[in-house]
């Protein structure tokens, strides 16, 4: 088995972001790591849209990203640290549009170490150090500088270790211009290491330490060390150093100590200043709970600055320091806005802010005001005696809030994110979908959602009209060349032709000068300030005063097909000939002396758009009935000759020569396809040659079931091709690579370019009678997502087979339930205790719930329609149970009747796992689906991880034991049970009398079920201990599995085994082997490895096209889908090895990472080829191209043309 692994959607959560200058203009942009990617995001004041400019793969794990600057300079560089064990400096390349890498330096060993830096980066404000940590001991120094040539410089690490310590955080202090300083969170654990008691662990202190840089004697010293409260976690910098301008300084410099429940300014030699944490004003909520700050920003406007600090509930602080010169005379802090827990929090000068989210969705805020003129109280340090630190000890008391809905922001945009993906199914269920969609419970807490993935470009629809007429084409005009907006809509029926005008609305047009008795074959501005079109009796030249000037098609003839452009008009008759116009420079249409006969029916016609400053475009496609393609030439010198010829499988229905920029065959200009349409569906995409008018490099697809129409159209001022048929695809560029996607949008007849004012980049279908203009705005997304707002995280959840409904489990802990919080507030109105209603009328999907103490949970059933996108009905738990576990049971005994089956677990703690008691709720489906009616619960000694339908009963996994269960009146009643299992059962899946058991930290077992003896032996397992995440079968004998640590693997029981297995009728044999390593009798071998990079949380096979073959789709917890395409042959595994192999040797890790290494993190990579680095093939220099492609005894061509068919085959795109 080999299989080749691609990405469909890379991971979508957020982990770093940084905000700078990095292209060199006056324009601030966004460095964002998705985990294993870096991306470049820009900002458009306007529109208040953040858009992808480019993404890179980096094929290693990102630990921290820091941004600076050198002094005097205009250009922001990036420093990334990873597990590469190297530092990286690189910067954005606007020419090429690529991350350019500056400067690679190695310091320690690869691998996300304790005491190998990388995790924590600071950098000095002023850009002349970076500081490099690891969690434990290892800190080093690099000294950042220019040389001659003005080019980015650094030096060798300087250390500045500190052995025993643990590293909480770490930031640059801002000291203007003497010697770069750095701040550390450290907690020294020599002692209690030492100690057996526990005293000195309770007792160790958490200390703040300043590193200085000297840049004379280069050598960083530890000038300060203080102790700082032991639940600090989080460092801010604070302004300081005199301003360039003046002798005043900037700050009073130092940093904000952010701990929990407080914030401490510190800085040496200077008195400290606390303030409390506000938290929200619930009536009730875990008091004892501490709140802490997650995320921090600094923003320095001219002569002031302010900070925003997050708490792990989501509100943003607003924090002042009043000072003078470096004196700080106070501290300030008061609530300003709710938004979501952000990893990052990112202003930007234009006046935005950016959070990149924890969970979910990414949004983007305007400041609307900065929350000075509000009625919000604020606290301040000499509110307290000693600025709050008369005994730092003693918490100060509790400040209060009502949290409020946006004041102070307005959210202007919003970045997609599946981020976690916690269950998910690939199933077909909505009509005329084509491919099969992904279902992901997605989210954490009150903003998860349940969404439906579709694969294909969302169309945003503007108008739609119904004509009462069915058109058969559409086409838009404007009325001169250099004219902004469209004029006219010209609509062809079978008997006449509709104008319409377009102004601020679209009216019916009068004096246009069309021909409307007689339906249109083409419409074209022609020349400066020309009007064309074409019918079946002639063409009309419309002259810009009205004037027309009229072709008449030769007696008893009349025109079939049309092209043009703005120069040119081919005419094709029904008697097979060619008639060729050219516009000469007078304005006026001239036709070409000799006229074409082709010897067969024109089906189709296409010429290219004129070249800028070119007279004419010198080939002419001509689709003919007996199956070819011909390629004329239109040049002065041999006009209307056959210059090359495609032979093809079925008539050509379109043909289509549209110049499209594609980087990987020419990156310098755009390449010139004839794209061809056949009759069966099929698309031919055909390169042609500009100089002698060949065609090279076919490459072919199937789009669907109707004839192939094909439109030429402008996307955001880009050639592109619209392809109709039983789904309407788009052929486009986007970050200089070529695209070939669906719309997720109806079937179009026909369809056009559309620019008006209100849809300025947009497009015009016709479809059936109803005209539609739509536009496409998210080129960059190639799933089109569909929302179901949830009120708990969602666990897992299962299909009904019949009904296409879906039945959800969610559950959060530390969360009241509704009917939970109904009782605390009745037991507050009994007591007569006043509270504020209002803040509990607060919208809980923005705000959430108040904390509840730990081994308190919300729990519900969902039941949802996938197709309406709608849940049908909630049915919440009580008793605090607290649903992990799902499944849809036919039981024998009851006829083979669904059933629902819940496994739940009564106050529940997590850490240790424990829980009163666990319960396995039965469930009859009543109202066709629509509700579920509790038959019985019965009671189990554990949580109920993993449960599953098996042989007309019920498998579940209860804790380490595997047990059968059948139903009966009052309870399940349990049949046989196996408590042989290593820790804990996660999963479970089967064939026949098999069961596969997923163990949390043992791997897989084989297990089969004896019913003469009544007995489940565990019969095979893996030679290696593995944290199961998700298993699925491949076959009876092979299983396909991923862990905890972002591995994808494959496990296959010899064949013979499995042969014994089954023809020992009672289990004697194995019940009396001897056991291997402490396991089973037999173990599994591995067929192949894989390392991800993202934890996978589910597996499933199945085909993405119809008619291919089956592959396996995974989903990650960041967001990443992904398939796992099986090999055919030999010679394509030979072929894409060799490669990987060479793709490897070009070292395109921008971290450093060596890819082998990263691909087999834990194990070393088995049988799996990495599809993601070898389509890189289509973005490496074109002479690295060749000579990789000569290696292989391959033109660069047939490589692209062969990865192209990997991926299509595979996912359909």
């Amino acid at each position: 088995m080999h299989l080749y692994n691609l990405t469909v959607q890379t991971p979508t959560a957020i982990t770093h972001a940084v905000v700078g200058n990095f292209s060199g203009a006056r324009q601030q942009e966004l460095v964002l790591s998705r985990g294993t990617r870096l991306e470049l995001a820009r900002l458009d004041p306007q529109t208040g849209k953040l858009s992808t400019v480019i993404a890179s793969d980096v094929f290693g794990s990102i630990r921290s990203l820091a941004a600076f600057r050198l002094t005097g300079g205009s250009k922001d560089y990036a420093i990334v640290g990873s597990d590469s064990g190297r530092i990286v400096i690189f910067e954005y390349d606007p020419q090429t549009s690529s991350f350019v890498k500056i400067h690679q330096e190695t310091y320690g060993k690869s691998g996300s170490r304790r005491i190998v830096s990388g995790q924590y980066l600071a950098t000095d404000p002023k850009g002349r150090a970076v500081m490099i940590s690891a969690m434990e001991k290892t800190k080093l120094v690099y000294i950042l500088n220019r040389d001659a040539a003005a080019r980015l410089t650094i030096s060798s690490p300087l250390e500045a270790h500190k052995a025993n310590a643990i590293i909480h955080h770490v930031v640059g202090l801002d000291v203007g211009f003497e010697n770069p300083t750095f701040a550390a969170l450290e907690v020294d654990y020599t002692e209690s290491d030492q100690d057996t008691t526990g005293e000195a662990f309770s007792n160790a202190q958490k200390m703040l330490t300043y590193y200085e840089l000297d840049l004379g004697l280069n050598h960083v010293v530890r000038k300060w060390s203080e102790p700082t409260d032991p639940r600090a976690n989080l460092l801010v910098q604070v302004p300081g150093g005199q301003a360039a301008s003046s002798d005043r300084y900037d700050g009073p410099s130092g940093v904000l100590v952010c701990c929990e429940d407080h914030i401490v300014y510190r800085n040496m030699d200077a008195p400290q200043h606390r303030v409390p944490i506000p938290r929200r004003n619930y009536p009730f909520q875990d008091d004892e709970r501490g709140l802490i700050i997650t995320a921090a920003v600094m923003h320095k406007m001219k002569g002031a600055f302010f900070f925003l600090l997050q708490s792990e509930e989501g509100d943003l602080y607003k924090v002042t320091i009043e000072h003078e010169e470096q004196e700080v005379k106070a501290l300030k802090i008061k609530y300003f806005d709710t938004v979501p827990v952000a990893s990052s929090l990112c202003i930007m000068k234009s006046g935005f802010l950016f959070v990149a989210a924890e969970f979910g969705n990414h949004h983007l805020y305007q400041f609307l005001k900065l929350g000075d003129e509000d009625e919000e109280r604020e606290h301040s340090s000499t509110d307290y005696p000693s600025f709050g630190m008369a005994d730092p000890n003693v918490p100060l008391p509790r400040a209060l809030f009502r949290p409020h809905v946006l004041e102070n922001l307005a959210l202007v945009d919003e970045l997609e994110s599946l981020n976690p993906i916690i269950d998910c199914k690939v199933l077909n269920l909505l009509p005329n979908a084509g491919t099969p969609q992904t279902f992901a419970a997605c989210g954490r807490g009150s903003r998860s959602t349940f969404r439906t993935l579709r694969y294909g470009l969302e169309a945003d629809e503007a108008i739609n009209v119904d004509l009462r007429g069915i058109p058969t084409s559409v086409w838009t005009t404007k009325l001169k060349e250099d004219d902004q907006f469209d004029a006219y809509i010209v609509l062809s029926f079978i008997y006449g032709t509709l104008v319409l005008s377009v102004g601020e609305t679209i009216t019916d047009a009068e004096d246009s000068g069309f021909l409307t008795t007689s339906p249109t074959i083409a419409v074209q501005q022609i020349g400066v300030d020309g009007l064309l079109q074409v019918h079946p009796h002639g063409i009309r030249h419309i002259l810009p005063d009205k004037r027309v000037n009229e072709w008449q098609a030769p007696p008893e003839k009349m025109i079939v097909n049309a092209t043009t452009n703005k120069r040119q008009v081919v005419v094709a008759l029904n008697s097979g000939e060619l008639v060729y116009f050219e516009l000469d420079l007078e304005g006026q249409l001239n036709e070409y002396q000799d006229r074409r006969a082709m010897g067969s029916t024109i089906l189709s016609l296409s010429v290219a758009e004129v070249p800028e400053g070119r007279q004419r475009t010198p080939y002419l496609a001509v689709g003919c009935e007996d199956q070819t393609v011909r390629i004329i030439s239109l040049d002065p010198e041999n006009t209307l000759e056959v210059i090359s010829l495609q032979a093809l499988t079925a008539p050509p229905s379109s043909v289509c020569i549209a110049e499209i920029l594609d980087a990987s065959l020419n990156r310098a200009q755009p390449t010139t396809f004839v794209n061809i349409g056949l009759q069966n569906g099929v698309l031919l995409r055909t390169v042609l040659d500009p100089l002698n008018g060949q065609l090279t490099d076919t490459r072919s697809r199937f789009l669907g079931t109707r004839p192939v129409k094909l439109i030429r159209v402008v996307l955001h001022g880009n050639p592109a091709v619209l392809a109709l048929s039983s789904r309407t695809w788009l052929n486009y560029t986007y970050q200089n690579m070529m695209h070939f996607i669906p719309l997720i949008y109806e079937n179009l007849e026909s369809a056009w370019t559309f620019s008006a004012e209100l849809v300025p980049n947009g497009f015009i279908g016709v479809s059936r009678s109803v005209l539609r203009i739509f536009h496409i705005t998210k080129l960059g997304s190639k799933l089109k997502q569909d929302v179901i707002p949830l009120d708990n995280t969602p666990r897992k959840f299962v299909a009904h087979p019949a009904n296409g409904y879906f039945y959800l489990i969610e559950s959060d802990h530390r969360a009241y339930s509704a009917s939970a919080a109904e009782q605390e507030l009745e037991r507050l109105r009994a007591t007569g205790k006043e509270f504020d209603k209002e803040i509990l009328d607060l919208p809980q999907r923005e705000f959430g719930r108040p904390k509840a103490p730990a081994g308190i949970w919300s729990s519900c059933i969902r039941i949802i329609d996938p197709v309406e996108g709608r849940t049908v009905r909630v049915v919440e738990l009580d008793n605090n149970e607290a649903a992990f576990s799902i499944a849809a049971v036919p039981f024998a005994a009851r006829d083979n009747v669904l059933h629902l089956v819940v496994g739940t677990a009564q106050d529940t703690f997590l850490s240790p796992r424990s829980c009163t008691s666990g319960f396995l709720r039965t469930y009859k489906f009543v109202e066709d689906g629509r509700g579920l009616e509790l038959l019985h619960k019965t009671e189990v000694d554990d949580v109920p991880l993993a449960i599953l339908g098996f042989q007309g009963r019920l498998a579940a996994g209860v804790g380490k034991s595997l047990r059968l269960y059948d139903i009966g009146k009052k309870k399940l009643l349990r049949k046989v049970e196996n408590k042989n299992f290593p820790s804990t059962i996660v999963t479970l899946n089967t064939q026949g009398s098999r069961l596969l058991v997923g163990d949390m930290q043992e791997s897989i077992h084989f297990a089969v079920y004896k019913p003469p003896e009544n007995r489940l032996i565990i019969f095979a397992d893996d030679t290696q201990p593995r944290w199961i995440t998700t298993t699925t079968m491949l076959d009876y004998n092979t299983v396909v599995a991923g862990d905890r640590f972002g591995n994808i693997f494959v496990n296959r029981l010899d064949p013979k085994v499995s042969d014994q297995i089954d023809d020992d009728p009672v289990g004697a044999g194995i019940m009396h082997e001897k056991g291997i390593l402490m396991g089973a009798p037999h173990k599994t071998s591995l067929l192949a490895h894989f390392h991800v990079g993202d934890i996978i949380t589910s597996l499933h096979k199945l085909s993405m096209v119809t008619g291919a073959r089956e592959v396996i789709v995974y989903t990650g917890l960041h967001g990443t889908i992904g398939v796992l395409v099986p090999f055919i042959s030999k010679e394509d595994v030979d072929f894409i090895s060799t490669l990987e192999q060479h793709m490897r040797t070009e070292q395109l890790s921008l971290v450093g990472r060596d890819h082998l290494a990263w691909r087999g993190y834990y194990v070393p990579v088995k049988a799996v080829v990495d599809g993601d680095l070898c389509e890189m093939f289509s973005r490496l220099l074109p002479h690295r191209q060749s000579v990789i492609a000569g290696e292989l005894d391959r033109t660069v061509g047939e490589v692209l043309k062969k990865l192209e068919q990997l991926r299509v085959m595979a996912i359909g795109f």
